[in-house]
């Protein structure tokens, strides 16, 4: 049987064991928390390492861009001009010709020939079409066979009056023999009088047998073919032919602008010209004839007419036109293209290109503006350069490249 003091001591022993390995224990822990802090210093650092070397490349782009200039904006430039800007009004109009002529057969008959095409061009005097005249041939030889009887019996009547005269005044005729043979001279002179006319109506039947132009200008289609019967002024006529030249144009324009038309009117000739569809091309120029008496109540317009050479045959008869009529100058206009004017919140304004290379914000007022310009009546000096087009890259102060307009306008006029 073991002994207490060896029991102690065994015990003693198992306590002292318990306690190293608790100890070593802790040490392992303690040692491990302090790696686990240095890997954690260490990430840490290096972490800010990280992000001061990238900061610190970013001012250096920064500072490196900021030192180079900034790239030159592209923009297209026009120069400010100073020229005289005709007004204009615009309007509607059509074409309607100087002289419209029906034609139709003044007597009746067959159709023997239509010597013109449809459509064909023709002047005053040229033969339209033919009447059979032999039917009206006729009826002026009779009346001319009746002239001539009625002369051979005046005559004869004359030289029995004569007769009958001189035997009066021998007595051996009476005073009521002569006078009965003065009354059939009388008779008969009547007569010839009436063949006479007689042979004049004759001859005009036989005449408007040959039916010809009225006037110089175009045939419409024909409604008779040769061989058909035609009555006198039967409707419709043969042909319609119009004259293209001159030719006129009635168009209108707001009863507000009376007053100015009527001064432009009444100072000399006013400029009427007639524009395409694109309101650029000019198809033909012309002046104003007349301005109506009155306004159309309907419309709130005055009707007006210009007259137009024609010579081009540029405007024909019912078409429908653009036109332009000139009122008045502006003397020494300040000009620019419209699309130099900007709009923004305090008004227009526009980009001056100065000495410097740069782009700079100019408020300005304008005027009237047409074809593609505009008439500035404040802020822009004639020779400066003004931004039209780009400008939406801009802002005051931006360095540019200008470049000129190709094929910039001249200006042409206002509205």
């Amino acid at each position: 049987m073991t002994d207490l003091p060896t029991t102690l001591k065994w015990a003693a022993m198992m306590v002292s064991a318990k306690q190293q390995g608790r100890a070593k224990q802790k040490r392992r822990r303690r040692t491990q928390g302090i790696l686990l802090l240095a890997a954690l210093f260490l990430l840490v650092g290096g972490y800010g390492v990280w992000r001061y070397q990238g900061s610190w490349k970013a001012k250096a782009a920064e500072a490196a861009q900021s030192a180079q200039p900034a790239p030159k904006v592209p923009v297209t430039v026009a120069t400010v001009q100073k020229t005289d800007f005709p007004l204009y009004f615009y309007g509607l109009g059509t074409v309607t010709p100087l002289n419209s002529v029906t034609i139709s057969s003044r007597v009746t008959g067959v159709v023997t020939q239509v010597p013109v095409k449809q459509g064909q061009m023709v002047k005053q005097g040229d033969l339209l079409a033919e009447i059979d005249p032999g039917p009206y041939q006729a009826v002026l030889d009779q009346a001319k066979a009746k002239q001539t009887e009625d002369e051979a019996t005046l005559k004869n009547s004359q030289v029995v009056l004569k007769r009958l005269s001189t035997l009066l005044q021998k007595t051996f005729e009476t005073q009521q023999d002569v006078d009965n043979q003065q009354a059939v001279v009388n008779t008969t002179t009547a007569e010839i009088e009436g063949d006479k006319a007689a042979i004049e109506a004759a001859q005009l039947n036989l005449d408007y047998t040959k039916i010809t132009s009225p006037l110089a200008g175009k045939t419409s289609f024909r409604t008779i073919d040769p061989g058909n019967i035609v009555q006198a002024d039967q409707s419709p006529g043969l042909f319609t032919v119009v004259q293209l030249q001159p030719i006129y144009v009635s168009f209108t324009e707001p009863q507000e602008d009376i007053p100015t038309i009527n001064k432009t009117f009444a100072a000399g000739p006013v400029s009427i010209d007639v524009l395409a569809p694109d309101m650029k091309t000019v198809l033909a120029s012309g002046t104003l004839d007349a301005v109506q008496n009155q306004v159309d109540q309907t419309s709130g317009t005055i009707s007006l007419k210009a007259s137009f050479a024609n010579r081009d045959q540029a405007l024909w008869p019912g078409q429908s036109v653009n036109t332009r009529m000139r009122v008045g100058t502006v003397a020494g206009a300040i000009v620019v293209p419209d699309e130099a004017v900007q709009h923004g919140p305090d008004g227009l304004f526009a980009y001056v290109v100065g000495d410097d290379g740069k782009a700079h914000r100019q408020t300005i007022k304008t005027g009237p503006s047409d074809g593609g310009n505009t008439v500035v009546t404040d802020g822009l000096s004639p020779g400066q350069r003004v931004v039209s087009a780009g400008q939406y890259r801009l802002v005051d102060g931006t360095s540019v490249d200008p470049q000129p307009a190709p094929g910039a306008a001249q200006p042409s006029g206002a509205s």
